[in-house]
Parts: C-alpha cells; structure tokens; sequence
C-alpha cells in the first residue's frame, strides 16, 4: 500500500467515524458496562476467599451505592469526586487521540494547582468576576506550559513522552515541597508546608450551600460540562481535532498529507496539561481552600483509569469519571458501614481497566450483548 493510498484511507476511515456504527457504540457503551459487571462479580469472589461472609458482601455493596448516589449528600460526594478526573481524564484522552501516551497528568495537577492557589491568595481587593477566572486560567496555563515540556522534547529530540512525563511526575513533587516552604507561599505561623489560604473572591463556590453546609459539589461542575462540549467540537468538529485524530490513527499518512507532526505533538501535550491544570485548580479553589503535600491525590493515574475507559472519547471520559467518582464516594460508606477495606476499591477499578483492555474476553463472556463477528465482515466486505 502506498503511502498515497494510506492517507485516502485514513480519511475515510476519520469521515466515517462521524457517525457512529454499531461496532462503535458495542466498543464505547457494552464493554465498559459489562467489565463493569464482572469486575463487582470477581470483587465478590475475592471478598469470599478472604473470608468475607455473602451477607457482608450484599451489605458492602448496597453501601456501596448509597454512598453514592443514595442521598444528596452522597451525589454532591460523587460530583465533587469525579470532577478532577473527568478534567484529567478529558486531557489524557485527547492526548491518546493523538498518538500521544501522556502519563505525566499527575505533575500537571500539581503544578496547575499550586499556581492557582497563588494566584488565588495574591490580588487582594479584585471582584471574583476578574479573580476566580484569572485563578482559574492561570492554572490551566501553568498545567499546558509544564507538559508542553514533554511534548517539546518529542518533537525536537524524538524523547518517548513516558519516560518524560514520568520524570516530570517526580519533578513536580518536589516543586511543590520547596515551593511550600517559602515565606511568600506558607502560610504565616505555620510550622508544616501549606500554602495561605486562596481568598473568597478566586473560590469556586459551592451550588447547595443554601441547603446544607456540608454539600461539597460547587460551580467546577459547570467548568467540567464545558470542557466536555469543547473537547469533543474540538476533536470531531474542527480541522485541529482531525489532524490530531489523523496523527493519532497513521503518523506517516498525516505526514504526507500536510499534517505538521511537531506542531501536533506540542499543541496536543499543551491542551492536555492545560486540562489537567484545571483539575488542579478545581481541587485547590473548590475543595481544599490551598495547596498542600499530596493535594492531587493520584488523581492524575485515576484519570489514566478514566480515559481508557472512556474509549478517549469526551462523552466516554465523562460517565467513566462519574462511575469512578461513584466508586470513590461510594467506598468511603462500603468501609464505614460495612467494614470492608477501601481497598477492594482499587481492585474493582483495576478489573475494570484488565476487562477494558481485553475486549474480546468480554466479548466471549457476553456474546448475546454483541453482533456476530461475520456481520461485522460481510458490513465492512460491502
């Protein structure tokens, strides 16, 4: 096949994709769902052989979803949950989109965060309509610049962006020890490493305070169904998201039609760790008040979790993050209620990714929720 030939391909194959076909909608709804299903099953068997009787089973479970979405406390937990990582999770997969393998979202939390709560404690006496957003696009602008690095390094040195998102990882953890140990930073009369407290004015504000104090969900929720609506108008609507899409499913046939790769690779990075950035941000101005040692708490790796599930694409990344803010909320009450370690948490999301990444596993164990493969090759034959 010529390389002529691979470009007209590809194209149809991206035009094509427009419309989703059947075997789209099996690979981005029913595989997740019934890794889903399976993962809870094999979580029950692993609870049974570490001795963990049926009726505690059944009742970690039903804690399990009253924790939540049993309750408008427990919904307000799984939104605030799962806002960093559908933020996080909408970077990586447009990252992944583009052939990029972006791991490094944990450090742009990091660093898109601390920059916000920076920025949030500095200009005293601003209203929150010129704050709050310029808090907010600082730490957007903080996450692009600090993974731009990896993507530089891609495109100039042709450096593997794992290995340099990973270094940069490490990188931003002790950027955030030193940075919190500066006067101008730590907060006054304190002894441990924590940033001042971001003043009310660059604060996302919480939406159902009037109802209940303790109801976290706060105006980040509005942030996150924007950046949903941007992301996929960017991918399936607009020349840039085509040619990420085209470096993503041939690099060389995208080379040769015009596509400049360097280009690609850094504004892709860029637009992922500003994302991520703004995962931090929401974390820092919506739910911790300041930066801290450890304020992403992994949220960056989750939302590796989330993409993958989310098939990359934005509407995927979306329910992927509210089920994994689900499973985060939902865990908390499993262990308090029915005293199974949050633990079996982590090895349900786990199956989840293993089942994700084997579909056809699925496929076999499910064959009555998909098309017959010989449809599918007399459809793509004709």
């Amino acid at each position: 096949m010529t390389v002529q030939t691979a470009s007209e391909t590809l194209s149809e194959k991206l035009l094509q994709r427009a419309a989703p076909s059947r075997a789209e909608y099996e690979d981005l709804v029913v595989v997740p769902v019934f890794a889903f299903i399976v993962a809870l099953i094999i979580g029950a068997l692993v609870m049974l052989a570490t001795a963990v009787d049926p009726v505690t089973i059944g009742r970690s479970y039903i804690a399990l979803w009253e924790g939540s979405v049993g309750s408008l406390n427990a919904v307000s937990e799984t939104l605030t949950a799962a806002a960093p990582l559908i933020l996080a999770g909408l970077g990586l997969a447009l990252g992944f989109r583009a052939g990029l393998f972006n791991i490094g979202a944990e450090g742009q939390i990091i660093v898109g965060g601390l920059v916000a709560a920076i920025v949030g404690f500095s200009f005293e006496g601003l209203p929150w309509i010129v704050h709050l957003p310029l808090t907010l696009l600082a730490g957007a602008f903080a996450g692009a610049a600090y993974a731009s690095i990896a993507g530089w390094l891609r495109a100039a040195t042709g450096a593997h962006e794992v290995i340099s998102t990973i270094m940069l990882n490490l990188i931003s953890y002790r950027l955030l020890d030193y940075m919190l140990r500066l006067s101008w930073v730590q907060k006054a009369e304190r002894a441990d490493p924590i940033s001042k407290s971001v003043l009310e004015s660059a604060q996302l504000p919480r939406l159902f305070a009037w109802i209940d104090a303790n109801l976290r969900v706060h105006a980040g929720l509005f942030l996150v169904v924007a950046a949903v609506i941007l992301i996929y108008w960017l991918l399936f609507r607009t020349k840039l998201g085509f040619e990420f899409r085209a470096s993503g499913e041939n690099a060389d046939a995208a080379r040769y039609a015009g596509i400049r790769a360097p280009l690609i690779i850094v504004t892709a990075m860029g637009s992922a760790g500003a994302l991520a950035g703004l995962a931090g941000a929401n974390q820092v101005l919506g739910v911790l008040g300041r930066a801290t040692p450890g304020f992403s708490a992994g949220i960056g790796f989750d939302a590796i979790s989330v993409a993958l599930l989310g098939r990359s694409h934005p509407i995927g990344v979306l329910f992927a993050g509210l089920l994994f803010g689900a499973l985060k909320a939902g865990g908390r009450q499993m262990q308090v209620d029915a005293g199974v370690s949050i633990d079996l948490i982590g090895i349900i999301q786990a199956l989840i990714i293993v089942f994700i990444a084997a579909p056809l596993l699925v496929r076999a164990i499910f064959p009555w929720g998909f098309r017959k493969p010989m449809t599918d090759e007399k459809d793509s034959a004709s």
